[in-house]
């Protein structure tokens, strides 16, 4: 049986590794989790999965929450209960699912005691993915990516030689504005914006998906991941999301993996790695594809993206291809920039604008953690200043 923790265990991807776990009581046993401020939430899984360490963000909600859990679970706040949940308690595996830079130290004091990482934050792999992955290596332990593109190509490359990929694919689906004018989407609303054909996400995520810099972030993380530079990267759209990654090998072979839009998948194949766990999904061989059971046919189609039209992707090529801390500077600024509109400061298209601003404000240096959080921050700032600016301008 395999310990298991959970750091943002009330998010999407938390919620359906809990799915996944409860399926399986003989393999797994939950014995940590740490939320942010979702404490009733995290109260009922405490209750449900009885783990003996549970952090939460904030001092109060954790005293709240100590007189509501049996006598004996351990209960902190703030950076010292992720530190509890990720490494005192001493997992096999470690599920980092939360956003942002939140729960680096805790990973990476996770990596330093040799647990499986089943991760799923972007921004820790965007940012200081080359430190991570060096960390792992030097304490043995495991990283099995939990995005559904990156477990795709992990699944792919299992028992290849590294040196033997000449290529890596990521799909898209395109998001809700793949056939929309330019001139329109500039102008796109936020509900627009939060209809995803496909995957059901959180808000920061689906507008990402919108713009395509979710699929730059994820051209980034592969880089990281598996070695491979920027030109080597490409990204194609396919709108059903089943073929979710492609290897192109040196020999003209390519390998594919596919299944449904389904995040608890990829969840249980980083649990279960190197195994898989049976009965997780039974669907006829239409099914598996995406398609209806009653269906003649199955089509997998794939379009190049325009970065004309998506320029959010062409930043984060770019990003790449600087290094040091700019992938770091790319997904600071690209948080503010979501934010703000999503609270209706600036517009959609006046996303790239601004994370463009940050990066043009973001010199090139050596990458070290410090460095990471130093330029996470001056690239907020800049970001806000650029939002700021737009926010006061008045309208054309």
């Amino acid at each position: 049986m395999k310990k298991v923790a959970i750091l943002g265990s009330t998010g999407s991807i938390g919620t359906q590794a809990l799915e996944v776990i409860a399926r399986y009581p003989e393999r797994f046993k939950v014995v940590a989790l740490a939320a942010g401020k979702r404490t009733a939430a995290l109260l009922e899984q405490a209750r449900r999965f009885s783990p003996a360490f549970v952090a939460c963000a904030e001092a109060a909600d954790a005293e709240t929450l100590r007189s509501q859990l049996p006598p004996g679970v351990r209960m902190a706040s703030g950076a010292d209960g992720l530190m509890l949940v990720a490494a005192e308690s001493a997992p096999d595996i470690v599920v980092a699912a939360t956003d942002g830079a939140v729960a680096f130290d805790a990973v990476f004091a996770a990596v330093e005691r040799g647990s499986r990482i089943a991760v799923a934050n972007k921004e820790l792999i965007v940012a200081a993915g080359e430190l991570f992955v060096a960390a792992a290596k030097r304490s043995g332990a495991e990283i099995i990516p939990v995005d559904s593109e990156h477990s795709a190509l992990f699944q792919c490359l299992v028992g290849e030689p590294l040196e033997r990929i000449a290529s890596l694919i990521l799909t898209a689906s395109g998001g809700p504005f793949w056939e929309m004018p330019a001139e329109r989407m500039r102008d796109a609303s936020l509900a627009d914006a939060l209809r995803h054909p496909t995957w059901q996400m959180g808000t920061k995520n689906t507008v990402d998906s919108a713009s395509l810099m979710n699929k730059g972030l994820e051209v980034i993380e592969a880089s990281r991941l598996f070695g491979v530079p920027a030109e080597r990267i490409d990204v194609l759209v396919h709108r059903t999301s089943v073929a979710h990654g492609f290897v192109v090998f040196t020999d003209g072979n390519v390998k594919a993996q596919l299944a449904p839009p389904d995040m608890r998948l990829p969840i249980g194949y980083a649990l279960a790695y190197p195994d898989r766990l049976p009965d997780i999904a039974a669907l006829d061989s239409f099914s598996a594809l995406g398609a209806a059971a009653e269906a003649a046919t199955v089509r997998l189609e794939f379009q190049r993206p325009d970065p004309l039209r998506f320029p959010c992707l062409r930043l984060a090529y770019e990003a790449l291809e600087r290094g040091g801390t700019v992938p770091a500077a790319l997904s600071a600024a690209n948080e503010i920039a979501v934010e703000a509109f999503v609270e209706g400061r600036i517009r959609f298209g006046e996303i790239a604008e601004v994370v463009g601003d940050a990066l043009a404000g973001t010199p090139d240096e050596a990458l070290s953690l410090h460095a990471v959080r130093t330029a996470d921050a001056r690239a907020r700032d800049l970001a806000r200043r650029a939002v700021e600016a737009r926010f006061a301008a008045p309208a054309n």
